[in-house]
């Protein structure tokens, strides 16, 4: 299983906005394409 991560550069690392985990491709680019047209979402693993 995989999330996609994005991370809000200009927020500090306690902001809770400064990460957002997305459980699919889809959520990724429908709220980056509202909120951070520019932004990128990296994939990663889900470790168990």
């Amino acid at each position: 299983m995989t999330v996609l991560i994005y991370v809000d550069t200009s927020k500090q690392i306690d902001d809770k906005d400064h990460l957002k985990v997305f459980a699919n491709e889809d959520a990724a680019e429908k709220w980056l394409e509202e909120n951070d047209p520019d932004g990128v979402a990296f994939e990663y693993d889900v470790l168990e």
